[in-house]
């Protein structure tokens, strides 16, 4: 596959990114490597990496525990003294190796620590490979507050290696596909045409669908790179979805949900909106339901959980004095941006998603 070109870095796939990582580092002086890794990818994707670069005994590797709830600044002021025990300068290089938990977090240390030090995202979940791997967003959770720290700033490059995803569960595939689902209803019916006609996990689709990803992603990101308009599209299903992901995360009574899984049931609950206030097409909402019903099931959302789910709306990103705003499509590959729902329709979306 052909590298991709962002905004001053490639997104390099499979050999390639290896064979770049190895000139990269053989050009450019850093007094040290250092690996960041989370137990999970410590244990499962470390060694595959290893494999694929020489001098990998000088680098060093450190280690955090795997999972959102560690996406935070505790885990942060952990990774600055580490760094800064291990002697790391302004000279050092940080490659992240996992997840959008990993990407996101060592992005933003690396960015901060020093005042910047480079990074390298190799990212290890479909999820992130789809997500994290462009826009140069770094940050970490504040609470069960999604993304609410953090800053842009580019890494020196990104290694998408689809390996990687045959060392994650079932389960994480599918939250990726969430996100590539996004994709298809903003940028590329194509890619929802393809996806809704899935019963079970396809690799070789998912790798096409990968780099279609990616090529989307990059295009609005050199358009809109901080998300002032354009990129705002990328939040389509994000705003009550963000909302339900965090509330099932602090609440003792639930069973966390995947970021994906969240989406997934954010997005029905905004194609209905945009049916109500656009005139989107039911069929296209209604599929989208059926798909993501039989796909990851469907969640136990309580009458009573509703308020607090709309409360958790008013910290989402898009947010502008106190009103919640949306990204919602009158069509396919159209989406309207910066829009606001009355509380009814939002109850109404959300008994939507349950029937």
């Amino acid at each position: 596959m052909e590298s991709i070109l962002s905004t001053d870095y490639y997104v390099h796939f499979q050999k390639n990114g290896y064979l770049a990582i190895e000139k990269y580092l053989e050009t450019n002086f850093h007094s040290k490597v250092y690996i960041l890794v989370d137990t999970n990818t410590k244990k499962d994707c470390l060694p595959l990496f290893l494999k694929e670069v020489s001098n990998a005994s000088s680098y060093v590797v450190i280690e955090v525990p795997s999972g959102e709830i560690y996406k935070n600044l505790d885990t942060c002021l952990d990774l600055w003294t580490t760094l800064s025990e291990l002697g790391a300068d302004r000279k050092s290089i940080l490659i992240n190796l996992g997840g959008g938990v990993i990407t996101d977090m060592g992005g933003f240390v690396a960015s901060t620590f020093k005042r910047g030090i480079k990074f390298i995202n190799i990212p290890t979940t479909l999820l992130s490979m789809v997500d994290a791997s462009v826009g140069g967003k770094t940050g970490i959770d504040l609470g069960a507050l999604k993304n609410q720290i953090g800053l842009f700033s580019n890494p020196e490059m990104v290694i998408i290696d689809t390996k990687y995803l045959k060392t994650v569960s079932e389960r994480e595939i599918r939250s990726g596909l969430a996100e590539v689902i996004k994709y298809g209803f903003t940028f590329d019916k194509d890619i929802w045409d393809k996806i809704k006609q899935l019963k079970d996990i396809n690799y070789k689709l998912i790798d096409d669908l990968i780099y279609r990803s990616v090529e989307i992603k990059n295009s609005v990101v050199l358009k809109d790179p901080k998300e002032e308009n354009l990129r705002k599209a990328l939040n389509f299903g994000h705003t009550i979805g963000h909302a339900i992901e965090s509330y099932f995360l602090e609440n003792e009574d639930k069973v966390a949900l995947t970021h994906g899984e969240a989406i997934a049931a954010g997005m029905i609950i905004e194609l209905y909106y945009s049916s109500k206030l656009f005139g989107f097409p039911m069929k296209y909402t209604n599929d989208l339901k059926s798909f993501v019903h039989k796909f990851y099931g469907k969640y136990n959302i309580l009458e009573s959980d509703f308020s607090p789910i709309i409360d958790l709306m008013q910290f989402d990103k898009k947010s502008i004095n106190g009103k919640v705003n949306f990204v919602l499509l009158d069509q396919m590959e159209n989406c309207k941006i910066d829009v606001q729902v009355d509380k009814d329709l939002l109850i109404e979306g959300i008994n939507y998603y349950l029937k």
